[in-house]
This record gives structure tokens, sequence and C-alpha cells, in this order.
């Protein structure tokens, strides 16, 4: 497994490279965040020991004891959809919150945090696609859930994330990365300078995303192949 991380994260530090060429942008403007959905706790740490220290996992019951394992050897992204009971848990185990998707979901997070005593990092999830089986706020209504997100204390918002359209046709998926690119841009004039991420971009379209300003991709098979059959 160490071989085939190193190998692929050759090969993917190469793509970015070429990426950031033709938009005349830097590949350190990129974070990487290694998803590790559905593979065991070795992986986190191989993904570790290959320089990747933003661990992505999508689902609490899958995450948690690889978290537990593990402890805090990276920083941890819950990237998946969240279930307003599942708060509590994932402000406990994560560190931060890519997938915020309405106020009340941030209201039920800020009220854990609290109880926590902490400040938990958030991202917007955005529906830039319009696929009714997508989570995220609609484009339309992100602006306004930045403002009132922006605003609870025991969060701490600092960008956007959003999933590509499920298709082949590069413009679209180019188009709805830029729509996100746009709202992130009006959203750094509500919340400020922390305001400085934009999660976008996965192991088939990174390239896109990064040519529409993407400054975080998310990258599970383009790492480590194929998930393991259950």
């Amino acid at each position: 497994m160490n071989d085939l991380i190193s190998h692929n994260a050759i090969a993917v530090r190469a793509r970015i490279a070429e990426s950031c060429e033709k938009c005349d942008r830097q590949p350190d403007e990129i974070t990487i965040v290694a998803v590790t959905k559905g593979f065991p706790a070795m992986t986190i740490r191989k993904a570790v020991e290959n320089g990747f220290h933003q661990i992505g996992e999508s689902r609490i019951q899958d995450a948690e004891p690889k978290i537990t394992e593990l402890g805090h050897i990276a920083t941890y992204h819950m990237i998946g959809h969240l279930q307003s009971n599942k708060a509590k848990k994932t402000v406990q185990l994560f560190d931060v919150i890519q997938s915020v998707d309405s106020l009340g979901l941030a209201e039920e997070i800020n009220k854990h945090a609290l109880a926590a005593n902490r400040k938990i990092e958030c991202y917007i999830q955005v529906n830039c696609s319009g696929e009714v089986q997508k989570s995220g706020v609609y484009p339309d209504n992100c602006l306004e859930l930045v403002k009132k997100t922006s605003k609870l204390y025991h969060i701490k918002l600092t960008g956007l994330m959003t999933i590509g359209p499920l298709t082949e046709d590069e413009q679209a998926i180019s188009t709805a990365y830029a729509k996100c690119r746009e709202l992130f841009q009006e959203g750094q004039k509500i919340v400020g300078p922390q305001f400085g991420h934009l999660s976008m971009g996965m192991s088939d379209d990174y390239h896109l995303a990064i040519a529409e300003g993407s400054t975080m991709i998310r990258l599970g098979t383009a790492l480590f192949g194929p998930r393991p059959a259950k």
C-alpha cells in the first residue's frame, strides 16, 4: 500500500503542477484532502507517512473506530452528508466539517461545540450542479446561509465546498465550479480573510476544479486505488 500511495502521489502532484501551469497558478495553492472512506486505519497512517496530513471521511460509523485507534495524527475533515442527530459525535471526532448545508445543522454544530468548549471549523456545502440527489444549499440561498452561520460564535466559517455534477461533460462540470467560485468570492466579502478555502474537485475532475479556482481537492481513488469490496 505504501508503494502504491507513493507512486500515485507522484502522478497526482505532477498533474496538479500541469493544471496550475495552464491557469497561471502555483501548486502550493492547492491543498489535498486524502479521502480514506472505505479504507482501514492503516491507510490513514500510510497517507500521513506520505505527507498527506488532511484526511477526509464521510460516515461517522466508519470514521469513529479509525480516529479512535489512531488519534489525531492528521486533520480530519467530515466531507459527507451530515444529519443533525450526528452533529454531537462529529464535533467530538472531527477538526473540520465541510458539509454544512442548513442553518439548523449549523446551529446544532454550534450548540455541541459550545458544550465541548471549542470552536470548530466549517465550510458551507453548495449544490452547484442542481442534482436533486446531492446535498448542499442551493446557490440562491448560499450567501444568506454564509451570513447567518458566520455569526455563530462556536463555528469558524472558512469556506465553501461543492461536488461536481455526475457527468462526462467537462463544460457542465466547469460551469458548476465557476458558479461556486463566484459564491466563494462573494462569501469572502461577508466573512473576511478567514474565508479562504474553496473545496472542489475529486479524483476524476480536479484538473477542472483547479482551473476554476479551487484551493482544496478531495482525492480518494487517485491516491489509493479502488475502494475494497465490502
